[in-house]
């Protein structure tokens, strides 16, 4: 694939709404079908009671998942929207199976992220499978970004994948726009931008991987995330502010004890 990069109108819409989609897909069919192998490899290694949800920060430990997250492609991307000095700090599957009756409630992603500053950050959500309103597709409501940090409260937690959601009157489904992707097709969104996903009323899986970005300049609060650990991806890291990981060698690993975090968010 030859090198492509956001247009001018397509930062401005970023700018403006605090999500990208449309762009041309990073990853072939016949390249997808091999990541759908790499994930096969990966789910082998989960314990028993263990679910793809649970793939949580693996890249620590999976070369496989790690060169996912330095898709030269997908970094054009982020740099673009970033600049030219940034790390990735996470990688996390959202898996709705079909008939899942869970919802991700209506949140703000810098909410969960014990980050200074905030609006450095965002997040790529790449899809495996076919994504459709039917299946669960995310929704954001654009412009929402600007809004800052709204309140939130705890979610039901039997109809949720998440313990937190947002107060009811704090804002407004009527102009959410649905994310509808096919695999290997990618959007982003800013972590202050309101969104979250329906249930999978569909007879087909819902697969997506989240990776998450932020700039140099992006220091973690470590009493608050102590396992906190990132990657360099592009530029330089001039100001130091948190843990580098070690690129991992095996392509399949993972991390043997939970990986806990103040909250997971698609």
């Amino acid at each position: 694939m030859s090198e492509i990069r956001l247009t001018g109108e397509q930062k401005s819409f970023y700018k403006e709404n605090g999500y990208l989609i449309g762009l041309p897909p990073v990853y072939a069919p016949d390249e997808m079908n091999q990541l759908q192998d790499g994930l096969k490899e990966l789910t082998d290694l989960l314990h028993e009671g263990e679910q793809i949800n649970d793939i949580i920060y693996w890249e620590r430990e999976s070369k496989w998942l790690y060169d996912i997250s330095a898709n030269p492609q997908i970094l054009n991307y982020v740099e673009d929207i970033l600049g030219p000095h940034f790390y990735q700090w996470g990688t996390e599957f959202f898996a709705k199976a079909p008939h899942s009756s869970k919802v991700v409630p209506w949140h703000q992603d810098g909410y969960y992220y014990p980050f200074t500053p905030q609006n450095k950050t965002i997040t790529v959500w790449l899809a495996f499978t076919e994504v459709d309103e039917e299946n669960g597709a995310m929704k954001v409501i654009p412009g929402t970004h600007n809004k800052g940090l709204i309140r939130h409260r705890k979610a039901d937690l039997s109809g949720s994948y998440l313990t937190l959601e947002l107060d009811e009157g704090t804002y407004t489904e009527e102009t959410a726009v649905s994310l509808t992707l096919q695999p290997g097709e990618m959007s982003i969104h800013h972590d202050c931008i309101v969104h979250g996903s329906p249930a999978n009323v569909s007879d087909r899986w819902r697969i997506g991987l989240t990776l998450h970005y932020s700039s140099t300049e992006v220091k973690c609060d470590t009493t608050k995330n102590p396992g906190f650990k990132c990657f360099l991806m592009r530029g330089i890291d001039e100001f130091k502010h948190n843990q580098i990981g070690t690129i991992p060698t095996k392509p399949f690993g993972r991390i043997y004890e939970k990986y806990k975090t103040p909250e997971r968010t698609e």
